[in-house]
């Protein structure tokens, strides 16, 4: 099986990865793109995210269909932070930018059996800090909730399950989902 989970920074993905590999050893856990990127720029920008798509769809694609899988974000997340960016700077996206990005995206959720999303929610909130960009932040979260619901872009193969609670209850839908069904 082979799962993405996406949603944006600092809505308990990490948590969720961690608790679930404590548990099922049997999965590769590929870890936030943001790890193997140069962190050199603090500041979130485009030329980060890009690289951070690339990153994530390209390790999607390299892996073997029969493994199982556990990624920390995917290229969605990262389509979701550009056109947000782009929505709170005013500065428009390259239209074949996005085209080539978007297929990207299609071409690397195609590979992906389960994406579960981690939506902000004010039943379960995560407080953090201001240094973490609350603004991009939201909007992000608002805009991949919108591009999950894009047949066109996740595909009819692709299972999406939107996960809140707290950790324990996060944890035990996503075994719930990974169970094989007999």
């Amino acid at each position: 099986m082979r799962i993405v989970v996406s949603g944006t920074h600092a809505s308990g993905k990490s948590t969720l990865i961690s608790d679930f590999a404590l548990r099922h050893p049997e999965f590769t856990v590929l870890p936030d793109p943001f790890e193997l990127v140069d962190e050199a720029a603090d500041t979130p920008d485009a030329a980060l995210f890009a690289a951070q798509l690339r990153l994530s769809a390209d390790r999607l694609a390299g892996q073997s269909h029969g493994e199982h899988v556990i990624a920390e974000r995917g290229p969605l997340d990262f389509l979701a932070y550009l056109l947000a960016l782009a929505e709170l700077t005013g500065h428009a996206l390259d239209d074949r930018f996005v085209e080539q990005a978007t297929a990207r995206t299609v071409a690397a959720l195609s590979g992906v059996d389960l994406l579960v999303v981690l939506p902000l929610t004010a039943s379960d909130p995560i407080h953090v800090g201001a240094d973490e960009h609350l603004a991009l932040r939201d909007a992000m979260n608002d805009i991949l909730l919108e591009l999950v619901d894009d047949g066109d872009l996740v595909g009819e193969h692709l299972a999406v399950a939107e996960i809140t609670g707290d950790p324990a209850a996060r944890l035990a839908t996503l075994e719930a989902l990974t169970m094989p069904r007999g």
